[in-house]
């Protein structure tokens, strides 16, 4: 099956951009001036070629993003904003280091913060937003953002529901904006590497796909403690339950040995099996060419406190298991000609001369973003084409994790339409695709 993104679309867009209109009317007055770059010194960006960016959600995750963005594309960042007021400060001073480091630029002063996202997307000058909010917050800070005109990076899993992607993906061709998903290992030379193999048949006919993520989600459970001063508790839980205010929940501050447990919770995560499924289960999907679908049928363990053992069948006979295989987080697919194991630090077949395999000039290449995650999403803005990891991609990887999640929890069989994106005969299943929003 050829790729369904091996090659760049247009994306229409009605709308002239801030850029595109400034750059027509100083045609049209004459009032073009062509400088040599280099008299501005070094890491300067052009404004007509400069993303001006506003990143919401500053925590951990925050600081890498900026890291790559600063170094790694032509965008400046410009806004930034958080409901904790401590890390609104420490994302500046992360940001200005940032820019000294990577630009030599000292003392960059140009961010400036928010605690309300929707002034951070009021203003005209911001372009397109980076979203590292927890996931209950993805879909809503998205869908916000488009509808203001911003083009959106969003961090995975890109939804806490499926019919928040439903809706996300709507937004999308609705607004014609350029949404690009976290999961960057589609930009690894090793995973599409793997992915090319699996699709042009060097390990036979795949038979069976492990895939060794972490556990299912699992409600709330942590004591409460008092609530710090610095942030606006009630906006951070914002549609998710208020929860009682823990640290390890969301600590105050960026500088802890430890990443947030929110992930770990269901009322705004999915558990590590949604953290990490979103990059792995992904790569499967992609491999399997089923970006625009999913398995058809989910299969639980009998024991209902089993975190392992979740069974999954794609329409084609493939069948997918949530199970550790010894290696840690990673993928195994299991072929008629052979079994290659994928994962960020490991990437072995047997035989193992189909590693090194030769692609032919008819096999199936799949998209390549040059190992540059970020710069796709910055390059496929300008040129309005869809980036590597698009909505509908995200949308249906993120489907899978949270079908996973309600079949650990329902405990029993669960038959997926993903053309309807409907559950078939189940009407509890179906309630529990999305969920009630609390009033904040």
């Amino acid at each position: 099956m050829k790729d369904l993104k091996s090659t760049k679309k247009p994306v229409t867009d009605s709308k002239i951009s801030r850029r595109g209109f400034i750059t027509k009317t100083a045609l049209a007055t004459g009032a073009v001036t062509i400088l040599p770059r280099h008299i501005f010194g070094r890491g300067f960006v052009a404004p007509s070629d400069r993303i001006n960016l506003g990143f919401i959600g500053l925590g951990k995750q925050s600081r890498g993003l900026a890291k790559n963005f600063v170094g790694a594309t032509n965008s400046q960042i410009v806004a930034a904003c958080d409901v904790w007021s401590t890390k609104n400060e420490w994302f500046k001073g992360a940001v200005n280091a940032i820019y000294a480091e990577k630009r030599k630029q000292n003392n960059y002063n140009g961010v400036t913060t928010y605690t309300n996202y929707n002034e951070l997307l009021d203003r005209k000058d911001v372009d397109a937003v980076v979203i590292a909010t927890p996931d209950h917050w993805h879909a809503i800070q998205a869908i916000d953002a488009m509808k203001a005109g911003k083009d959106v990076y969003c961090e995975k899993p890109l939804t806490h529901n499926i019919n928040e992607g439903i809706d996300l993906v709507k937004t999308v061709k609705k607004t014609n904006k350029i949404l690009q998903t976290g999961s960057m290992q589609r930009s690894g030379k090793n995973f599409r590497r793997a992915c090319e193999l699996v699709r042009n048949g060097y390990l036979g006919d795949i038979k069976q796909v492990l895939v060794n993520v972490g556990d299912p989600a699992v409600p709330y459970n942590l004591q409460p403690e008092t609530l710090p001063a610095e942030v606006n508790w009630n906006k951070w839980c914002g549609p998710a339950p208020l929860l009682g205010y823990n640290h390890r929940l969301a600590p105050s501050r960026n500088d802890v040995d430890f990443w947030p447990d929110w992930r770990l919770y269901e009322e705004v995560g999915g558990g590590i099996l949604c953290d990490w499924g979103a990059h792995m289960f992904d790569i499967v999907q992609w491999a399997l060419g089923m970006d625009r679908s999913g398995p058809v049928k989910y299969v639980p363990p009998t024991d209902k406190k089993a975190v392992k053992g979740l069974k999954m069948y794609y329409d084609n006979g493939v069948e997918m298991i949530h199970e550790d295989f010894g290696r840690g987080w990673g993928v195994r697919f299991i072929g008629s000609k052979g079994t290659m194991d994928i994962s960020r630090s490991y990437f072995e077949t047997t035989p193992k001369n189909l590693v090194s395999a030769e692609l032919t000039a008819s096999d199936i290449k799949l998209y390549n973003t040059e190992g540059n995650h970020y710069q796709d999403w910055i390059s496929s803005i300008k040129n309005r084409t869809q980036p590597i990891c698009d909505a509908e991609t995200a949308h249906r990887s993120a489907t899978v994790c949270n079908i996973a999640n309600i079949a650990y929890n329902l405990g029993r069989p669960l038959d997926w339409d993903p053309v309807k994106e409907k559950f078939l005969g189940d009407n509890q299943a179906n309630k529990m695709r999305g969920r009630k929003e609390r009033k904040f």
